[in-house]
């Protein structure tokens, strides 16, 4: 068994989360942000058995595409406000995954 920690973007979450279950998989999902742009994003947990893994990871990426913002480094990097913000286009959005393996599985 493999727990794969999925980090998207909140608009890609809800329909994610939505084809994951459609699909049988089971998911948590918590809120959290990033520490670059201080944005919401959404990290998914979900235990998969091995054999149905690419199959999952099939879901993230059909459901989790990048795409270009724009911010200031303002945001991104100094507080204040003597400080003239410089807009700059950030590409954000895909998944960021990271899959584990699992000693043990217990469900009560």
């Amino acid at each position: 068994m493999k727990l794969v920690i999925a980090i998207v973007q909140d608009q890609d979450s809800q329909i994610l989360v939505d084809e994951v279950t459609k699909n049988d998989f089971r998911v948590t999902k918590l809120a959290t942000s990033g520490g670059f742009l201080k944005s919401g994003n959404t990290t998914l947990l979900m235990g998969v058995e091995e054999d149905r893994l690419q199959e999952l990871l099939s879901i993230i990426e059909n459901n989790c595409k990048s795409r270009e913002v724009a911010t200031s480094l303002l945001t991104v990097t100094m507080p204040g406000d003597s400080y003239v913000p410089y807009p700059i286009n950030v590409k954000v959005g895909g998944a960021t995954i990271f899959i584990v393996d699992v000693e043990e599985f217990i469900q009560f």
